[in-house]
């Protein structure tokens, strides 16, 4: 508990803080209206400006010469004119003050601690996200400072249902969650389970942000690839998710926001439909649904044929080996998994050239050193622009995964693996868990149309609108 006595305090705070260790603690002895005082902070997380004029008004000579007769609450609120004041005699609260941002000052014998508000986090400026990228639209994303993106949806909502929840997480790293939804929309037994799950959450840090969260929330096998939880870095898609009565959750430090709870059909749509003219956007949505069938199935049908010519009227490809295909086969999978790895890693200034000079001179290399054929290198090539077509990275790469599975049953027991594989990928998907009590395949399973048809075509949007289709899941 602080004291009334200044010393005391400034010992007990030396105590909890490397103040003399640490070069960026701001720290000032101080006269305020003749009361010694101490104020600390850490540089880089205060404003200057803001805390220069502070101490500046706290400084007048027409107040610092005049003893303070009136309590120092009443003192502060008749000669400060900042709003981001506020008195606490807890020390976690205070130590916890500091190591946000806000600036504490002590006062010899105020048993209090005056915590000044003047946090001001670096951040980058807004940018459109570089997954979710649209031709028409706004261009603005989250970014990094939890402030700045509840501003965001804010703008957006000017609702009085809407609410900003936070909580913090993280013994060690205290970070800051921030759990939004609105009012008579959400499910309030999915936000009462959230909550209670953020709260038993014993963690010492959330390292990767709001991917670490990820994974607290929700314990997931590698039987199950397929993502269960859904990020956004546009505001508009976020808020059209708010509407929708979901739950928005925002983590300090990460520039997306996870959505609950998550469908699969989710991952299949995106903001580009909206943004197009009714006819352009139902083509490009149903071409989206056929780029998931042709990455999921095209390479492992091409190697079942190669094994199988007969089973169409026409070839695919030259007559080979069962083993020649399976071998050819796995080598562009895996080559083909490396090089979009590579070209994603790659400058934004370099990765265009890479990846046109990379898939000519690899190819062709390729295609002469007889590691791969023409054909397989072909479907290839179309398995990874259907991949990249899908606007969920996540999803992409369960796909991924999948198929990769699939093409080794197929190469080990033929025609059974086939079948057997494909019966333990529906298996996977069906099983695959999602937050909350709701199913992963709603509004499939259960069966709800008004909602499902809004998901597999784009509808106007006088007819789309959430509240008059969607309801509590």
């Amino acid at each position: 508990m602080i004291t009334s006595s200044l010393t005391e305090n400034i010992s007990l705070l030396q105590q909890h803080l490397p103040i003399n260790e640490s070069y960026d603690y701001m720290t000032r002895n101080i006269a305020i209206a003749g009361i010694e005082g101490y104020l600390v902070g850490i540089n880089g997380l205060c404003d200057t400006e803001c805390l220069q004029q502070i101490i500046s008004d706290l400084q007048i000579s027409l107040f610092s010469s005049q003893s303070c007769t009136t309590p120092i609450p009443d003192f502060f609120a008749s000669r400060l004119g900042f709003l981001g004041l506020s008195f606490s005699n807890d020390w976690g609260n205070l130590l916890q003050s500091i190591l946000s941002g806000p600036c504490v000052l002590f006062l010899e014998g105020f048993a209090y601690g005056i915590i000044l508000d003047t946090r001001q986090y670096p951040t980058r400026s807004m940018e459109e996200p570089a997954l979710e990228k649209v031709t028409g639209g706004s261009k603005d994303g989250f970014v990094e400072t939890l402030s700045t993106n509840c501003a965001l949806v804010r703008r957006r909502i000017r609702s009085p249902k809407l609410v900003f929840a936070r909580q913090t997480i993280g013994t060690e790293s205290q970070t800051d969650v921030v759990i939004s939804y609105i009012k008579e929309a959400v499910d309030p037994d999915l936000l009462n389970l959230l909550q209670e799950k953020l709260q038993k959450l014993q963690v010492t840090s959330l390292t990767l942000g709001i991917h670490s969260l990820k994974e607290l929330l929700l314990k997931k096998s590698i039987f199950h690839p397929l993502p269960s939880f859904l990020t956004t870095g546009r505001p508009d898609v976020a808020c059209s998710y708010l509407l929708e009565g979901h739950i928005l959750l925002f983590v300090d430090g990460s520039p997306t926001s996870l959505v609950l709870p998550c469908s699969i059909f989710q991952f299949c749509q995106s903001p580009e439909d909206y943004y197009k003219p009714l006819p352009v956007g139902n083509f490009i949505r149903i071409l989206r649904y056929l780029c998931v069938f042709l990455s999921q199935f095209l390479m492992p049908f091409f190697l079942l044929v190669s094994i199988y010519p007969h089973l169409l009227p026409f070839p695919l490809t030259e007559p080979t080996l069962p083993l020649a295909s399976f071998i050819y086969v796995l080598f562009v999978e895996f080559g083909l998994a490396i090089f979009q790895y590579a070209s994603s890693r790659a400058a934004n200034d370099f990765s265009g050239a890479f990846a046109v000079v990379g898939g000519l001179l690899v190819g062709d290399m390729a295609v002469s050193l007889q590691w791969t054929s023409e054909a397989v290198l072909f479907y290839g090539g179309a398995t990874l622009l259907c991949t990249l077509g899908l606007p969920s990275l996540e999803l992409g790469d369960a796909i991924r995964l999948y198929r990769i599975f699939l093409i080794l049953m197929i190469g080990f027991f033929h025609g059974p693996g086939f079948f057997l594989g494909i019966f333990c990928i529906l298996l996977s998907i069906a099983t695959t868990p999602t937050f909350g009590k709701g199913s992963y395949f709603w509004p499939l399973f259960p069966f709800h149309w008004p909602a499902l048809k809004t998901l597999l075509f784009r509808y106007p949007t006088f007819k789309a609108q959430p509240s008059k289709i969607w309801k509590n899941r």
